[in-house]
């Protein structure tokens, strides 16, 4: 009887050492993250995670952590900081990534303070990528945050790339973007 004690006691210990090891060596997956620090946290694998809604038949909500196809560019194991959620104007329970907060110039003020731009390297990036797939660069949308922010968004929402429509026979032209490098937090 002691010694089936003793075994189970083993037991124990190794399945907690095993959870403590990597509990403590990082190991971030989005599915176990809950829906107050999902949002504009990185994987372990280096992929942004993101919150979903779904309602059931009931009407009843159900807010679910997934691992998205977006890559963080130098960032892996991240669950931002409620500093750095604050500083920046963004939301704890924002759904989606998507880069539409770009055109608010209240956003863009907040994203491009000191404090956000100099001290939260995570949102910076995804920032900076969004940016870049709108075919904007952060840094002179934030440097026209000093000057006349309303002309840059325009530029931003009349950028001229429109998707082409479901019309069969029509050549598309097709555009050519050089991928930006996001600033080091150097």
């Amino acid at each position: 009887m002691a010694s089936n004690f003793g075994l189970k006691s083993l037991v124990i210990l190794a399945l907690t050492l095993a959870v403590f090891v990597q509990g403590s060596l990082g190991g971030i997956t989005c599915e176990n993250l809950s829906k107050y620090t999902c949002a504009f946290a990185v994987a372990s694998s280096g992929k942004r995670c993101v919150l979903e809604k779904h309602v059931d038949r009931s009407g009843e909500e159900a807010y679910v952590c997934r691992t998205s196809d977006i890559e963080a560019d130098k960032v892996t194991d991240w669950v931002e900081s409620d500093q750095c959620i604050e500083a920046c104007g963004l939301d704890r329970m924002s759904l989606g990534i998507s880069s539409d907060s770009l055109l608010e110039c209240g956003f863009t003020r907040k994203l491009c303070s000191t404090q956000c731009y100099n001290g939260c390297p995570n949102i910076i990036d995804l920032y900076f990528s969004l940016a870049a797939g709108e075919g904007v660069f952060l840094p002179k949308l934030c440097e026209a945050q000093k000057g006349d922010a309303r002309r840059e968004m325009a530029e931003i929402r009349s950028s001229g790339f429109v998707a082409p429509g479901p019309v069969s026979g029509v050549n598309h032209v097709k555009y050519r973007v050089a991928p930006a490098v996001a600033p080091s937090s150097a």
